[in-house]
């Protein structure tokens, strides 16, 4: 898979490139964790939205072997192990953040839920992978770009469980 590493400097470009497309004000965002708090944390300070809530969501799986893993995983329910308690959600304008929409599957989970909640939410994420969606022509309501590719942004670059730098003393 075709791997694209982001600068600050990019994610600059696709915020100023998502700020024309809100036609609504939104009461609140739910940043989804980890891959939207950055770029949501931008898109508020940007947007002037003070109430930010946040969702964290899994695709647990039981299976052993790999590929068996991740066909139970695309098959699994959502477990919330964070979400917002519905009266902050009830007739609410809401924009959800992420840093991709891939399957769609963690942002349309979150979406769902805001609409049982009655909350009124759209989808916003940096990019939107058509080639890996779940959802047929569903997308998100907001995007700054299409891509193929995996996607890394600057605040991943040589850190956590990935990577091959040895840990900095001092």
């Amino acid at each position: 898979m075709r791997r694209e590493l982001l600068t600050w400097n990019d994610v600059e470009k696709l915020i100023d490139h998502l700020l024309p497309q809100f036609e609504i004000e939104f009461d609140a965002m739910i940043l989804i964790s980890r891959g939207g708090i950055i770029p949501g944390g931008l898109l508020a300070e940007a947007m002037g939205i003070t109430s930010l809530l946040t969702a964290a969501v899994d695709f647990p799986y039981e299976a052993e072997l790999e590929k068996e893993r991740e066909k139970t995983r695309l098959l699994a329910w959502p477990k919330f192990l964070q979400f917002p308690d519905n009266s902050l959600l009830q007739e609410k304008r809401l924009l959800i953040v992420d840093d991709v929409w891939g399957s769609g599957r963690t942002i349309t989970a979150v979406k769902n839920r805001v609409n049982g909640a009655g909350g009124f939410p759209s989808t916003c994420v940096l990019h939107f992978n058509p080639y890996r969606n779940l959802f047929g022509t569903v997308r998100p309501d907001y995007y700054a770009a299409i891509t193929d590719a995996y996607i890394v942004y600057p605040w991943e670059v040589e850190r956590g469980p990935h990577s091959n730098l040895t840990p900095r003393l001092g």
